[in-house]
């Protein structure tokens, strides 16, 4: 029962997580309806949203703990040390994509705020290296040596693109035709060829 019950708060925290954050991102269309306390507001947004996904990857350690009785292995077939490595593969670029992507859009990428500007480092190469941070779930799930949480991962990859979405129609409202010519010559995830 606590297995099924941990189940139903990771999808829930999920379901929550992408809610907030989608809400998060919409300061400019916000500014409409709320005038600039949009801004601050969506800042908020984000910090509780923020919550709801460490409460996540929580309910992925605490099933690690007590995993759903289903037609599943509870461990990977192979020694615990390769699922480490490939923990390891997940989490390096995760950590290297995020903390510069946090360090290059600066406090924008707790906060939104009307007064920043488009920002350069990385995202002069792509344009949601933050994304990258759903990354860890699959980290977390190798090293929990878990299928089930590796599978359960794979629903952050359509959710993602979701969010990066969402993002990019109220960027689209904030920064108009700059912003536009920048999707079309910068990648969402890696970099296109010519920017390599």
């Amino acid at each position: 029962m606590t297995a099924w019950i941990n189940f139903g708060l990771m999808v829930l925290f999920t379901i929550v997580f992408v809610g907030l954050y989608n809400r998060s991102v919409s300061p400019a269309a916000l500014e409409k309806k709320m005038g600039a306390d949009s801004y601050p507001y969506c800042g908020r947004l984000r910090a509780v949203a923020i919550g709801f996904l460490i409460l996540v990857m929580a309910c992925y350690i605490a099933y690690a703990f007590n995993p759903l009785p289903i037609r599943l292995p509870e461990k990977f077939a192979w020694s615990y040390w390769i699922s480490a490595l490939i923990a390891v593969f997940f989490a390096a670029p995760t950590t290297y994509m995020v903390m510069t992507g946090m360090k290059d859009a600066g406090s924008e990428a707790i906060a939104p705020s009307k007064e920043n500007e488009m920002y350069g480092g990385i995202y002069e190469k792509i344009r949601h290296p933050q994304t990258w941070e759903y990354g860890y779930f699959f980290a977390i799930a190798f090293l929990l040596n878990s299928p089930f949480l590796a599978l359960y991962s794979l629903v952050w990859l359509p959710l993602a693109n979701i969010m990066m979405r969402a993002e990019e129609k109220d960027l689209l409202i904030r920064f108009g035709i700059d912003y536009q010519n920048y999707m079309e010559k910068t990648g969402r995830l890696l970099p296109r060829r010519k920017n390599i």
